[in-house]
Protein backbone atom coordinates (compact mmCIF):
# COMPACT_ATOMS: atom_id res chain seq x y z
CA UNK A 1 0.00 0.00 0.00
CA UNK A 2 2.66 2.43 0.97
CA UNK A 3 4.04 2.12 -2.66
CA UNK A 4 0.94 2.68 -4.23
CA UNK A 5 0.84 6.14 -2.14
CA UNK A 6 4.40 7.15 -3.66
CA UNK A 7 3.17 6.05 -6.65
CA UNK A 8 0.64 8.49 -6.53
CA UNK A 9 2.36 11.25 -4.90
CA UNK A 10 6.50 10.45 -4.43
CA UNK A 11 6.70 13.17 -1.06
CA UNK A 12 3.44 11.48 0.43
CA UNK A 13 5.78 9.25 3.01
CA UNK A 14 7.61 11.73 4.32
CA UNK A 15 4.96 14.01 4.75
CA UNK A 16 2.73 11.71 6.10
CA UNK A 17 5.37 11.19 8.69
CA UNK A 18 6.12 14.27 9.48
CA UNK A 19 2.33 15.12 10.05
CA UNK A 20 1.87 12.19 12.58
CA UNK A 21 -0.57 10.90 9.63
CA UNK A 22 -3.37 13.52 10.68
CA UNK A 23 -4.62 16.48 8.90
CA UNK A 24 -2.09 19.32 9.35
CA UNK A 25 -4.76 21.95 9.14
CA UNK A 26 -8.19 20.48 11.50
CA UNK A 27 -5.75 17.42 12.73
CA UNK A 28 -8.40 14.83 11.39
CA UNK A 29 -6.75 11.20 12.08
CA UNK A 30 -6.23 9.82 9.00
CA UNK A 31 -6.81 6.39 10.43
CA UNK A 32 -10.41 6.35 9.68
CA UNK A 33 -10.60 7.20 6.36
CA UNK A 34 -10.28 4.60 4.19
CA UNK A 35 -7.88 6.49 1.77
CA UNK A 36 -4.89 8.25 2.21
CA UNK A 37 -4.43 11.87 3.17
CA UNK A 38 -3.61 14.27 0.14
CA UNK A 39 -0.27 16.09 -0.16
CA UNK A 40 -1.12 19.71 -0.99
CA UNK A 41 0.78 22.76 -1.61
CA UNK A 42 0.96 25.20 1.22
CA UNK A 43 1.45 28.19 -1.32
CA UNK A 44 -0.29 26.84 -4.36
CA UNK A 45 2.11 26.13 -7.64
CA UNK A 46 -0.27 28.85 -9.61
CA UNK A 47 1.10 31.40 -6.79
CA UNK A 48 4.09 30.53 -7.42
CA UNK A 49 4.62 28.09 -4.76
CA UNK A 50 7.72 25.44 -4.74
CA UNK A 51 7.19 21.72 -5.34
CA UNK A 52 9.47 21.07 -2.12
CA UNK A 53 9.47 19.51 1.38
CA UNK A 54 8.86 22.79 2.67
CA UNK A 55 5.96 23.96 1.20
CA UNK A 56 4.06 20.52 1.62
CA UNK A 57 1.31 19.99 4.31
CA UNK A 58 -0.97 16.76 4.76
CA UNK A 59 -4.28 17.66 4.58
CA UNK A 60 -7.82 15.83 4.57
CA UNK A 61 -9.98 15.96 1.62
CA UNK A 62 -12.33 18.36 2.99
CA UNK A 63 -9.84 21.09 4.03
CA UNK A 64 -7.71 20.62 0.90
CA UNK A 65 -10.73 21.34 -1.60
CA UNK A 66 -11.76 24.50 0.56
CA UNK A 67 -8.36 25.83 0.71
CA UNK A 68 -8.24 25.57 -2.75
CA UNK A 69 -5.50 28.17 -4.30
CA UNK A 70 -6.23 30.28 -1.57
CA UNK A 71 -3.58 31.34 1.02
CA UNK A 72 -5.79 34.08 2.88
CA UNK A 73 -8.99 35.44 3.52
CA UNK A 74 -11.15 38.27 5.32
CA UNK A 75 -11.82 38.51 8.77
CA UNK A 76 -15.16 38.62 9.27
CA UNK A 77 -14.52 41.23 12.51
CA UNK A 78 -11.81 43.15 11.25
CA UNK A 79 -12.74 43.16 7.49
CA UNK A 80 -9.32 42.77 6.61
CA UNK A 81 -6.93 40.15 4.90
CA UNK A 82 -5.34 37.58 6.52
CA UNK A 83 -3.48 34.81 6.17
CA UNK A 84 -4.18 31.27 5.93
CA UNK A 85 -2.51 28.68 8.51
CA UNK A 86 0.89 27.44 7.80
CA UNK A 87 1.84 24.17 9.00
CA UNK A 88 5.40 24.53 8.16
CA UNK A 89 5.94 28.10 10.25
CA UNK A 90 2.93 28.02 12.54
CA UNK A 91 2.75 26.21 15.79
CA UNK A 92 -0.86 24.81 15.75
CA UNK A 93 -1.84 24.92 19.34
CA UNK A 94 -0.66 28.76 19.24
CA UNK A 95 -3.43 29.37 16.90
CA UNK A 96 -6.11 26.60 17.54
CA UNK A 97 -7.77 25.12 20.73
CA UNK A 98 -10.12 22.51 20.46
CA UNK A 99 -13.54 22.42 22.59
CA UNK A 100 -14.02 18.62 23.70
CA UNK A 101 -17.42 19.11 24.92
CA UNK A 102 -18.26 20.44 21.69
CA UNK A 103 -16.08 19.19 18.68
CA UNK A 104 -15.56 22.39 17.78
CA UNK A 105 -11.97 23.66 16.74
CA UNK A 106 -12.10 27.88 17.83
CA UNK A 107 -9.66 29.68 16.36
CA UNK A 108 -7.37 31.78 18.99
CA UNK A 109 -5.37 34.11 16.87
CA UNK A 110 -6.70 36.02 13.07
CA UNK A 111 -4.78 33.36 11.36
CA UNK A 112 -6.40 30.88 13.36
CA UNK A 113 -9.73 32.05 13.65
CA UNK A 114 -9.77 33.18 8.98
CA UNK A 115 -8.47 29.67 9.02
CA UNK A 116 -11.61 27.99 10.41
CA UNK A 117 -13.80 30.01 8.96
CA UNK A 118 -12.56 29.31 5.57
CA UNK A 119 -11.54 25.87 5.74
CA UNK A 120 -15.20 25.73 7.13
CA UNK A 121 -13.15 23.23 10.10
CA UNK A 122 -16.45 23.49 12.25
CA UNK A 123 -19.10 21.88 9.42
CA UNK A 124 -21.91 19.71 10.57
CA UNK A 125 -19.59 16.88 9.44
CA UNK A 126 -17.10 17.88 10.54
CA UNK A 127 -17.97 18.59 14.15
CA UNK A 128 -20.06 15.31 13.95
CA UNK A 129 -16.87 13.35 13.23
CA UNK A 130 -14.08 14.75 15.59
CA UNK A 131 -17.32 14.24 18.36
CA UNK A 132 -17.36 10.53 17.17
CA UNK A 133 -13.13 10.67 17.26
CA UNK A 134 -13.20 12.39 20.76
CA UNK A 135 -15.10 9.56 21.85
CA UNK A 136 -12.90 6.61 20.32
CA UNK A 137 -10.27 8.68 21.86
CA UNK A 138 -8.57 9.58 18.35
CA UNK A 139 -8.67 13.23 18.85
CA UNK A 140 -6.97 15.57 19.35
Amino acid sequence: MDAAREFMNPYYKLTAQRANHRCEYCKAPEVVFNFPFEVEHIIPLSRQGANNEANLALACRSCNLRKGIRVSGIASDSNTEVRFFNPREDNWSEHFQVDVESGKILGTTPVGKVTVEYLEMNSPAQVAARQLWISLNLFP
